[in-house]
């Protein structure tokens, strides 16, 4: 089983879930890139640091996890949703790998390739509406626009970038997979 990103419904609205997220670690690339080749160029570096590609870091006494590598990696289980958020320039995206919720700032392993970073995200309130569908930019962009109409037709405010969340493998059929976008709203 895959862990699964937590959240809290607080509400349920035409069109959309209110959720509360709760703080948490994110490994994240920066990609200049098309919307469908984004994910594919920031994949193998992200795996990779899930896969071993990183440098152990355990609190003084914590006991040595069985995870641990030769050479001080650790392996680090897959965790979803995979996210993907626009950057501030044209072609550029963000891609987050959400991280297990075991680990924390202080013992999230440091990764070797300079390109991914470990970072937490701030616990927060979003709406998000859920499909299934093709990973296509038309896809994502559409629902995100049917988000931010009924995010404001509710009479709340949006306050950061919409993200594109994939919950499944690429080989699953289009029309089973879980697919959401989000939309952080002011408290």
């Amino acid at each position: 089983m895959t862990e699964q990103q937590p959240y809290r419904v607080v509400s349920r609205h035409p069109g959309f879930e209110l959720r509360r997220y709760p703080a948490h670690l994110v490994a994240e690339m920066q990609v200049q890139a098309p919307f469908t080749r984004a994910l594919i160029e920031a994949f193998r570096p992200l795996a990779g640091y899930l896969g071993g590609a990183n440098r152990a870091r355990h609190p003084v006494g914590a006991a040595e996890p069985t995870t641990s590598a030769a050479g001080g990696s650790e392996k680090i289980a897959m965790t979803v949703p995979v996210v993907q958020i626009e950057g501030e320039r044209p072609g550029a995206y963000l891609i987050q790998f959400v991280l297990p919720s075991a680990l924390t700032a202080a013992t999230a392993p440091e990764p070797v390739d300079a390109r991914v970073r470990v970072r937490e995200v701030r616990a927060q309130l979003a709406a998000a509406m859920r499909f299934s569908g093709r990973w296509t930019e038309q896809t994502f962009s559409q629902r995100a626009t049917m988000l931010g109409r009924s995010v404001t037709a509710a009479g709340l405010q949006p306050t950061g970038a919409v993200r594109y969340a994939r919950f499944d493998l690429p080989w699953k059929p289009w029309f089973l997979r879980r697919n959401e976008v989000v939309l952080p709203v002011a408290e």
